[in-house]
């Protein structure tokens, strides 16, 4: 998320980064080691939060409740009317997916469904992840039904198809092939002066960002599944665009010679974590994105980390310094001023 004033992109990178991975990283990168993992303990909460979120209380975890056609906005614990919670119901056997009930019984199949039942409730959207997720399901729960010789599956039979079919999906997307490459860069000059002009720009592309936001996106999605506060789920969408622009604008800087493999690693960063980031805002309506999204996003954050580490230790090569409030300091100097903070804050 960057702010009108570069002092409040520094607020949010330090708010992202765990105080002992900053320090951390700017240390290892100093010794030529890169960090290999990320704390990711808000990311891991957040995603353990969308997989058992009960919205309802009937049993069933929200995306869950998808699979069996029941409404997201469903009050009612007993939707089929069976005189038992939802979750009681699929652990019985008595409602099974939409799309095994939505499909016919074939006489090359052994697997016993039933007809299409009209109080069903609509499948996920197609084109979503969740829809997705729900065909994998559907085809592992009637092999998992032909191989139980017709008969019904049990709760835990179903959780191991689930848990293979986010495996599936998991393994099946692929990841957007990088935003810029080297050939799209505007690569011109040389010199102290030219990396210089450069950070100043990279810099004023930083303060110009706006996001209409008061947090980081971690703390927004916790509001949106928590207090489904829609609210939330915008402002998340503005720092996700935040981000993407912040990429177009350090882009399209002519950038020197000496830092052109620094400039597109933090381009690609920027961009990869609004693409990421965006894919919050479906917590809601496509919740299989979200919760891969956050399986992503420590990764991502890591990226940003180490392409802000690479254009410090650039400049550090090429011997090029700035006075403390000459334009370009801040954004050259953006990582060991976080990490020199979270140290002294951390000394007794």
């Amino acid at each position: 998320m960057m702010g009108r004033i570069l002092s409040r992109w520094r607020i949010v990178v330090a708010t992202l980064f765990a105080a002992v991975l900053v320090a951390g990283a700017y240390a290892y990168a100093i010794l030529g080691v890169r960090p290999q993992t990320v704390q990711a303990s808000e990311a891991s909460a957040l995603l353990a939060q969308i997989a058992t979120k009960d919205s309802n209380g009937d049993g069933l975890p929200d995306w869950e409740k998808q699979l069996y056609g029941i409404p997201l906005n469903a009050t009612t614990t007993d939707y089929f009317h069976l005189g038992m919670t939802d979750g009681e119901a699929v652990a019985k056997g008595l409602i099974v997916p939409v799309a095994v009930a939505n499909v016919p019984q074939t006489a090359t199949s052994t697997a016993t469904t039933t007809a299409i039942d009209p109080s069903l409730g609509a499948a996920p959207a197609n084109g979503t992840l969740t829809a997705a997720f729900a065909r994998d399901f559907f085809t592992l729960y009637l092999n998992a039904e032909q191989q139980n010789g017709g008969a019904g599956l049990s709760a835990d039979q179903i959780n191991t198809i689930a848990n293979q079919a986010l495996a599936d999906l998991a393994a099946s997307v692929k990841q957007a092939p990088a935003y810029k490459q080297a050939s799209d860069l505007a690569v011109q000059g040389t010199g102290s002066a030219a990396m210089q002009t450069y950070a100043a720009n990279a810099e004023g592309v930083l303060m110009s960002g706006t996001a209409n936001a008061s947090t980081t996106e971690i703390n927004y999605l916790q509001e949106a599944i928590t207090n489904d506060n829609a609210s939330a789920l915008t402002a998340i969408g503005s720092i996700a665009k935040s981000y993407r622009v912040a990429a177009a604008g350090i882009a399209a800087l002519p950038v020197p010679h000496e830092l052109a493999s620094q400039d597109l690693a933090l381009v690609n960063a920027l961009m990869r974590l609004g693409e990421v980031v965006q894919d919050f805002t479906l917590v809601h309506s496509d919740p299989m994105a979200s919760m891969l999204a956050l399986q992503e996003y420590p990764q991502a954050i890591l990226d940003l980390g180490n392409a802000f580490i690479g254009i410090t230790e650039a400049y550090r090569a090429a011997g090029v310094t700035f006075a403390p409030n000459q334009p370009g300091a801040s954004f050259v100097g953006l990582i060991p001023s976080i990490a020199a903070d979270q140290a002294s804050s951390t000394t007794p």
